[in-house]
């Protein structure tokens, strides 16, 4: 539904450094097997989408599927009187370290990259083995100090977030 531009991106970024780059193209990068595995798939994919007047899209300002999307979004917001909205950042809870096999768990990556609109990811709990769960917390353009206050309205409300065992919290002077 939306227009890939990891190759295009990538290639622009390789070039802007000139000769510094270790590699010029991403096809350079998946020719030397230099990445983790587990970025194989996306790697490969990038480079198997159709060439040519890259990227074939505008930026999600300009784009008319991300301007729909911004505009169907913020309407809803509308119908309902909303400053902000929350969900789950993701339908899988995170992959232990080293764990290629279950499914990824990710921040989403549905509203806010393709409509422009300002996101948060808070912690919202746990999930079995006591893996952290997010909460994400989308604002309306510009709502950025709106999100924020929410997001810290809403951690000190329920102190979810706890610091790692092994990582245990910072001491004050």
């Amino acid at each position: 539904m939306w227009c890939n531009t990891f190759r295009y991106d990538v290639n622009n970024y390789l070039s802007s450094l000139g000769d510094k780059a270790p590699f010029k193209t991403l096809a350079d990068i998946v020719n030397s097997g230099l990445y983790a595995p587990y970025i194989e798939g996306r790697l490969k994919r990038a480079l198997k989408s159709p060439k040519g007047k890259e990227p074939a899209c505008k930026d999600l300002y300009s784009e008319p599927k991300n301007i729909a999307l911004r505009e169907a979004v913020l309407k809803s917001m509308n119908d309902y009187r909303l400053d902000a909205f929350v969900y789950p950042t993701w339908s899988n809870p995170p992959r232990k370290i080293g764990d290629l096999k279950s499914p990824a768990g990710d921040n989403s990556q549905l509203i806010p990259p393709h409509t422009g609109m300002p996101g948060i990811t808070v912690p919202m709990g746990f999930t079995y083995e006591n893996l952290p769960a997010g909460l994400q917390i989308v604002g309306r353009l510009f709502g950025e100090p709106d999100i924020i206050k929410i997001a810290y309205s809403y951690e000190q409300a329920t102190r979810h977030r706890c610091p790692p065992e092994k990582f245990p919290a910072l001491k004050k002077d």
